[in-house]
């Protein structure tokens, strides 16, 4: 089956990308500059993420609320239109997490019809249509991400009504002539948008920011970026078989609705306890474990590395794992690295 491609690829060519299949996708993984200097970019300055390759399910019109309500964990009551909101989809059986998606309620005026943009990973895409119904958008658009403590003053030069936009508040804006959605939200740690453009356009809006001096950055950066800031990544902390409780979410499950798929599992693990937690782990010197690597105390293993890999910030490894919940901060591990020790102990997330 042929490879999706970004309508920005030409662009990630013409700049040297290294392409790689991502969820189906085509995608850069790194640029020349390479993956820590991307990676330092976005957090010291500002850098941009082509990400299209996320999926965008739009539901609108009579009753979209309620369904959204009744289907994911979160309570949109919590929000009103112009902001967006993160939240799980969970399997009925055993609570485990089917999809970690952020909401974006478009802002309107009294009167208006509500209309959501629900953003899945790119191959979770089928399971929240078949869970919410709703219309694909993700070949209507490209999504360029705008990252880093100065992203907002810099894209304030190029776009400034996308630059206005606040953290987890969505807001219309026109790029030249072009009708946009932007979401002050990310995967980064940092403060930026996320701006869905329509695909026509999004060729002059990547030349624009990339000429204003903003980074461009691939997805190897984007990871090491999520790691730092202790975010989940979909099929590594979070997936079939991994409850959000067990991933130390436990804020984004709305215990008090009445209803959302997979409660009753959810709602007994909690009266029970989990049998494991997710745990951040720092390593000395610069070799970190990688996903799957099995963590070790007093000569047991006790759980598994999902994450992991080297922090430009820290200039030492990083990884999350799944480990007993009695296990504490300051504790010491080890951490089979291909048949040799690496030494670790238990600290406070994020990172960074």
């Amino acid at each position: 089956m042929p490879l999706e491609r970004s309508p920005l690829v030409e662009h990630h060519q013409a700049l040297g990308a290294n392409l790689v299949e991502f969820g189906g996708w085509e995608m850069p993984i790194a640029y020349p500059s390479g993956t820590v200097s991307e990676h330092l970019a976005c957090r010291s300055s500002a850098a941009m993420f082509d990400v299209s390759h996320l999926g965008s399910v739009r539901i609108s019109g009579d009753g979209s609320f309620d369904r959204l309500q009744d289907t994911l964990t979160n309570d949109l009551r919590k929000i009103r239109p112009g902001r967006a909101q993160y939240t799980h989809l969970l399997d009925a059986n055993d609570a485990s997490v089917l999809d970690d998606i952020i909401v974006w309620w478009h802002p309107r005026d009294d009167g208006e019809p509500d209309v959501f943009d629900v953003m899945p990973n790119a191959s979770n895409t089928d399971d929240v249509l078949a869970a919410l119904g709703g219309v694909e958008t993700t070949h209507d658009r490209a999504v360029i991400a705008v990252q880093g403590p100065d992203a907002n003053t810099i894209l304030a030069t190029v776009f400034p009504e996308a630059a206005a936009t606040g953290r987890f508040f969505v807001t219309h804006c026109d790029w030249r002539g072009a009708k946009c959605v932007v979401a002050g939200t990310g995967y980064t740690g940092e403060r930026g948008v996320e701006i869905a453009v329509p695909t026509d356009s999004a060729g002059s809006l990547w030349d624009a920011l990339l000429s204003a001096g903003i980074a461009p950055a691939g997805l190897g950066a984007r990871d090491t970026l999520r790691l730092e800031s202790a975010l989940p990544l979909h099929g590594q902390e979070l997936g079939r078989g991994i409850t959000t409780l067990q991933a130390d979410l436990g804020w984004v499950v709305a215990w008090e609705k009445p209803t959302f798929i997979g409660k009753k599992a959810a709602v007994t693990e909690r009266r029970n306890g989990v049998t494991r937690r997710l745990f951040g782990i720092a390593t000395d010197g610069r070799r970190p474990a990688r996903t799957g690597c099995t963590v070790v105390v007093n000569g047991a293993s006790v759980g598994e590395v999902t994450s992991g890999n080297f922090s430009p910030i820290l200039g030492h490894g990083i990884a999350l794992a799944f480990l007993p919940p009695t296990t504490a901060e300051g504790d010491t591990v080890n951490i089979d690295v291909r048949g040799k020790t690496l030494v670790g102990r238990v600290v406070a997330t994020p990172f960074v």
